[in-house]
């Protein structure tokens, strides 16, 4: 993991809302994994990424809970490895899910799930019981346990097309969508995270070895593709998103914007493992799908405010970014879950 990668302050103490019984208990903590308690409280503190996943491995020894003590079972230490071992023997990623998400509803009491396969389109669902929505921190650290695990089954990065949660929007979500995806969608119906059903069919062929290297790092190598919001690519994606599409700028337009030459801009962009290209189309992308969310916006709409030339060429991008087509997703996003097929 890159040095820079970092978390706010913010889930630090989201982490310790119900893992520590008292402020001395919570300091030692705190200082055992190398943070100043007196930062805690500051809005724009931040943390390694990497000293955040000490947090969680040194809260789950001493709780005896790989979930932060938010279910009223435990998830107990040895949780993640046995269900990993589980999954990595399945054939394929949909069935290597399909365990992982069993076993997790055996072992949470209030976050039973359920992987739903539709034409292009999958969904992870969480049939929760007629209470109160779980906060946003308790969902989100399911879906990084879920997610995280999937990635490394499948060996690569699987993209999240959406998530909705039913829980009201926290008060800071900026490394949520760094994490996740930037369509985040708070107070819905049901909370689910929509991915791109192809994934499902990659083969799964983990090794005994590489699972012990998982599990070494972990769960610090589960936040690997997490990037600090603050990084170069982050602030051209902002830009990018309060500009209409037709008025992005060229390369030499953004690296003049930002007092440096194209050249720096690119190399600057490359050690981020990223292109000026590709964040215009995660940009496009992120936009599609919100605005697919939107009943009241034609397609023709969409494809005008994307800067596309006609609604063919963005049918065309967004198979594309997301394996499916805009009407396919649109039916899925805003199907109503009493009627869904679930």
């Amino acid at each position: 993991m890159l040095n820079k990668d970092t978390i706010s302050m913010h889930l630090v103490r989201e982490a310790l809302l119900h893992s520590c019984a008292s402020a001395s208990i919570r300091d030692e903590v705190l200082l055992k994994v190398g943070i100043d308690p007196a930062r805690l409280n500051l809005s724009d503190a931040r943390v390694p990424a990497t000293v955040y996943a000490r947090l969680w491995r040194l809260l789950a020894r001493r709780l005896d809970d790989e979930f932060f003590a938010m279910d009223p079972r435990k998830l107990r230490a040895g949780s993640l490895e046995f269900m990993c071992r589980a999954a990595m023997a399945q054939p394929t990623l949909a069935q290597g899910l399909d365990l992982m998400l069993g076993f997790l509803s055996l072992m949470l009491e209030r976050l039973p799930a359920r992987l739903v396969r539709q034409q292009s389109l999958a969904e992870i669902v969480l049939h929760e019981p007629e209470t109160e929505p779980n906060r946003a921190f308790t969902y989100f650290t399911y879906w990084m346990i879920v997610h995280g695990v999937a990635c490394w089954l499948a060996g690569r990065r699987i993209p999240i097309l959406a998530i909705e949660l039913r829980c009201a929007a926290p008060e800071y979500g900026d490394d949520y969508r760094v994490m996740f995806s930037e369509n985040l969608r708070f107070d819905r119906p049901r909370t689910r995270m929509i991915i791109a059903a192809d994934c499902l069919d990659a083969p799964l062929k983990r090794s005994a070895q590489e699972l012990q290297c998982f599990l070494a790092e972990a769960p610090a190598n589960i936040l690997v593709k997490y990037r600090d919001p603050l990084s170069l690519a982050s602030q051209i994606k902002q830009d990018l998103r309060v500009l209409p599409a037709q008025q992005w700028p060229e390369t030499e337009g953004v690296a003049q914007g930002l007092h440096m030459s194209a050249s720096t801009l690119r190399r600057r962009l490359a050690d981020e493992g990223q292109t000026y290209q590709g964040l215009k189309d995660g940009v496009r992308k992120e936009l599609a799908i919100q605005w697919l969310s939107e009943p009241q916006l034609s397609f023709a709409d969409i494809a005008q405010r994307l800067g596309f030339a006609d609604t063919s060429s963005f049918y065309k991008a967004f198979r594309k970014w997301s394996g499916s087509n805009p009407g396919h997703y649109r039916s899925l996003i805003l199907a109503n879950p009493r009627t869904a097929n679930l």
